[in-house]
C-alpha cells in the first residue's frame, strides 16, 4: 500500500498555530495574575452585594486630611457624639522628644475634625468617662523605654527622706542629690512633694515618736560616661537645702547605673470638656502611672489600678479614687496588686470584677488570677476555670448584653511580654451563680491577641481583628471579624476588615449604629521581619447587618427637644413613629478603649411601655448596674434593627454607696 503523502502546513496555518502555543504558555506563565485579578474582581462584586451587606456589614475606610491623622491609641466617644483621638507622643521617641503631644476631635455626623492643644504626654494613660461627661484622663510618659546598651547616663530610684513631722517639702524637677561618699551628683526628672513625718504622741507618757516619710524619683547623672555610676547604697544630700532642713531632708539610692530603663509615668491629670473642647487640669494623682486602668464607681467616682511609677516599676497595690467634684484624689486604705492595664469591671453588686484580662508589665506568677474584689474589706474572691490561664494578656474582655445578665466573655490573648503564643479561645462566666466558674465558649475565628469587641445595640458583639504573634510579627495580623449572639452563644462571620490592626488598636460604637475601629502599631511590615512597619493611621467604619436589611430604622425623638437628665429609677417618655415595632429598649454607655481594655462599654436593657405616640421607659434602680453619666438610649425592633440613639444623663444617685478613703499611703501589696 502506497505511503500516504504528508501534508505540509501553510505558511498561515503555521503563523496561526504558533500564536496559539504563544498564547496557551502566556496564560500559563500569568494564571496566578490572572487567577488574582478575577478573584479580586469576583470578592469585590460579592461584599457588595446587599444580600452579603444584609448578612455580614461592610467596611469603609474614613477619609481622614493629612493634617489629622495621628497615631491614635487612645479614643472616647463624647455625649457631643464625637470622638476623642489621644497620640500624646504616639509611641514615638522622636515626637516624645520635641514634645510634640497630639489630639484630634472627629466628628463622625459630619466627617469633620478638629487639633486639640494636649498639654502632657498622654501615650499610655488611663481614661474613663465621669458623671458630668466629662472624660476623665490620668497618667501617661515621663519617659521612654531605653534598651541596656544604649543608655547613655547613669541613673536609677533615688527614696527622698523627711524625718520633719511639721511641714511637707516639694522638690521640683531638676533637683540635685549628691552623694556623701561617692560624691557623685545625679538631677531629679521631676517635681516631687515628700510628705511630713508621721508623729505620734503617747498618751501616758507624752513621748512623740516620728516615724520618716518618703517618695520616690528618677534621678540622672548630669553627663554622659561610666565614671558617673554607683555601685553601693549612698545617703545624698539635696542641694538648696539650709538649716534644719539639711538634715531632716535627704536621699538614699542603690545602685545607679546604666541597666535597662523601662518606661516611667506621671501622675498627671486631666478633664477632658466635651463642650470646650479642651483640657482641664486637676491635682494629680499620688502615683505615677503608665498603662493604668481607670474604672468608674457606682458613686461616680473613679478606681485607679496598676500602671508603671516614675521609675519603671509596676505601681505596688497602691490604689486610688478620684472625687469629681473635689478633683482630689485618696488612696484606698489597704494595697491589691494588679499587672497593667488591668480589665476590671464595676460589677452588678458594687464589686470589681477582674477578668484576668490585662495588657503588659507586671510579673507572670502575680495579681494574674481572676476574681472578684471587695472595695470595701480588700477581700478577693478568686473565679476558677479559666482556660488557657498563662495566655490572658492581650486578651479582650466584655461584659455581654444586657448587662443584668452579668455574663462576661474573654476572648484570646498571648503570652507574657513578647512570647509569640496567642489562643482562639474564648471563655464565658456567669456572676449571678452561686459559685462562679468559667466555662469555654465557641472558637474565635483565629489565634489572635489585641482582638477589638463592641457591644452592639441588638445585643451581639463584634470582634474584629488582631494578630497571631506579638504585634503582628512574621506577618500575623488577622484580617477576620465575627458576631458573637449571646442567646444562641455562636460566632457568625462578619465581612473582613480592610486593614490589619494589632496593638494599639480598638474600636467604639457611634450614636448612629456604625462601629469605628483605630489604630495599629506593628514591629515589622513583612513575614520575614525585616522592616520595619509604620503605624496605621486609618480609621475604618463598620456599617452592621442591621443597618442594611431596608426599611425604615425605629425613631426616638424627645418630645421637649431637648437631652433629658433622668434619675435612677424615674420613668420618661419619648415619641416614635411605629412604637408597635419596637420590642427592645436599650441604654448604652460610651465606650472608652485603648490597649484592648474598654470597661465602659455596656448595654442595660430597660423596661417600656408603648404608647400612642410612643414609649415610656423606666430606668433601673441600681447605680452599680448603670454608673452615673451620659447614655445613648436606643429602640430596637423585632428585625434587630437599632433607632438612631438619643441622649439621656444619669446623674449621681444619692444612695449610692461611697468607698472609704485616706490620705495615708498604704503599704505595698504582697503576694
Amino acid at each position: 500500500m502506497p505511503e500516504p503523502k504528508r501534508r505540509r502546513l501553510s505558511r498561515r496555518t503555521s503563523r496561526v498555530l504558533l500564536g496559539t502555543g504563544a498564547v496557551l504558555v502566556l496564560g500559563a506563565t500569568n494564571a496566578p495574575a490572572v487567577y488574582d485579578f478575577a478573584s479580586s474582581r469576583y470578592h469585590s462584586y460579592e461584599i457588595g452585594r446587599p444580600g452579603y451587606k444584609a448578612e455580614r456589614g461592610q467596611w469603609s475606610l474614613v477619609d481622614v486630611p493629612k493634617e489629622y491623622r495621628i497615631n491614635t491609641i487612645h479614643a472616647a466617644l463624647l455625649h457631643t457624639g464625637k470622638v476623642l483621638l489621644v497620640a500624646g507622643s504616639g509611641n514615638d521617641a522622636k515626637q516624645f522628644d520635641a514634645k510634640t503631644f497630639r489630639s484630634v476631635l472627629w466628628d463622625p455626623a459630619e466627617n469633620t475634625f478638629k487639633n486639640i492643644p494636649t498639654p502632657a504626654d498622654l501615650f499610655c494613660a488611663g481614661h474613663t468617662q465621669l458623671p458630668d461627661g466629662r472624660l476623665l484622663v490620668a497618667g501617661g510618659t515621663q519617659r521612654y523605654e531605653t534598651l541596656e546598651g544604649d543608655v547613655e547616663k547613669a541613673g536609677g530610684l533615688m527614696i527622698v527622706h523627711n524625718e520633719d513631722p511639721d511641714a511637707p517639702k516639694t522638690l521640683p524637677k531638676g533637683t540635685r542629690f549628691t552623694g556623701r561618699e561617692s560624691g557623685k551628683t545625679f538631677a531629679s526628672h521631676a517635681n516631687i512633694v515628700v510628705p511630713r513625718a508621721k508623729k505620734k504622741t503617747d498618751p501616758v507618757t507624752g513621748e512623740a515618736e516620728v516615724t520618716v516619710s518618703t517618695a520616690r524619683v528618677y534621678v540622672e547623672a548630669l553627663e554622659k560616661g561610666a565614671e558617673h555610676q554607683t555601685g553601693t547604697q549612698d545617703q545624698y544630700a539635696v542641694e538648696g537645702l539650709v538649716g534644719d532642713e539639711k538634715e531632716n531632708i535627704y536621699g538614699i539610692a542603690q545602685k545607679l547605673s546604666f541597666d535597662k530603663k523601662d518606661f516611667q509615668g506621671i501622675k498627671d491629670t486631666f478633664e477632658f470638656d466635651p463642650v470646650a473642647e479642651k483640657y482641664v487640669q486637676v491635682d494629680p494623682m499620688h502615683e505615677a502611672r503608665w498603662y493604668p486602668t481607670l474604672t468608674t464607681l457606682e458613686d461616680g467616682k473613679v478606681l485607679s489600678v496598676s500602671g508603671l511609677d516614675e521609675i519603671g516599676q509596676v505601681v505596688p497595690g497602691k490604689n486610688e479614687i478620684y472625687d469629681s467634684r473635689t478633683k482630689d484624689w485618696e488612696f484606698l486604705p489597704e494595697s491589691r496588686f494588679f499587672p497593667t492595664y488591668p480589665a476590671l469591671f464595676l460589677a452588678s453588686d458594687g464589686r470589681i470584677f477582674y477578668t484576668g484580662s490585662n495588657a503588659g508589665y507586671g510579673p507572670d506568677d502575680e495579681g494574674r488570677e481572676p476574681g472578684i474584689w471587695d472595695l470595701d474589706s480588700n477581700a478577693f474572691t478568686k473565679v476558677p476555670g479559666i482556660s488557657d490561664p498563662q495566655l490572658l494578656e492581650t486578651s479582650m474582655s466584655v461584659l455581654l448584653p444586657p448587662a443584668q445578665e452579668q455574663r462576661y466573655m474573654v476572648l484570646g490573648g498571648g503570652g507574657v511580654g513578647e512570647s509569640p503564643k496567642s489562643t482562639d479561645r474564648t471563655r464565658l462566666v456567669d456572676l449571678t451563680e452561686d459559685e462562679p466558674r468559667f466555662r469555654d465558649g465557641p472558637r474565635l475565628y483565629e489565634k489572635a491577641r489585641y482582638p477589638s469587641s463592641v457591644v452592639l445595640p441588638d445585643d451581639t458583639v463584634l470582634t474584629t481583628n488582631g494578630s497571631g504573634d506579638y504585634r503582628g510579627k512574621s506577618d500575623s495580623n488577622v484580617l477576620k471579624a465575627s458576631l458573637y449572639d449571646p442567646r444562641t452563644n455562636e460566632f457568625k462571620p462578619a465581612a473582613d476588615p480592610l486593614v490589619g490592626r494589632n496593638y494599639h488598636s480598638g474600636g467604639l460604637l457611634l450614636p448612629d449604629g456604625r462601629v469605628m475601629t483605630f489604630g495599629s502599631d506593628s514591629l515589622f511590615s513583612d513575614k520575614a521581619n525585616s522592616k520595619k512597619a509604620t503605624f496605621e493611621q486609618s480609621l475604618e467604619l463598620y456599617t452592621p447587618p442591621y443597618l442594611h436589611q431596608g426599611g425604615a430604622r425605629p425613631v426616638l425623638r424627645d418630645p421637649e427637644g431637648a437631652r433629658r437628665t433622668v434619675k435612677l429609677g424615674a420613668t420618661v417618655a419619648y415619641d416614635s413613629d411605629d412604637p408597635r415595632a419596637i420590642e427592645r429598649m436599650r441604654l448604652i454607655r460610651p465606650g472608652s478603649f485603648t490597649h484592648v481594655t474598654n470597661v465602659e462599654q455596656r448595654s442595660i436593657a430597660v423596661d417600656f411601655e408603648r404608647t400612642e405616640t410612643g414609649v415610656e421607659v423606666t430606668l433601673p434602680e441600681n447605680p452599680a448596674l448603670v454608673p452615673p453619666g451620659w447614655y445613648m438610649l436606643t429602640a430596637v425592633d423585632g428585625r434587630g434593627v437599632p433607632s438612631e440613639a438619643v441622649w439621656l444623663h444619669v446623674p449621681v444617685a444619692a444612695d449610692a454607696p461611697a468607698h472609704e478613703t485616706t490620705e495615708e499611703d498604704p503599704e505595698p501589696a504582697l503576694d
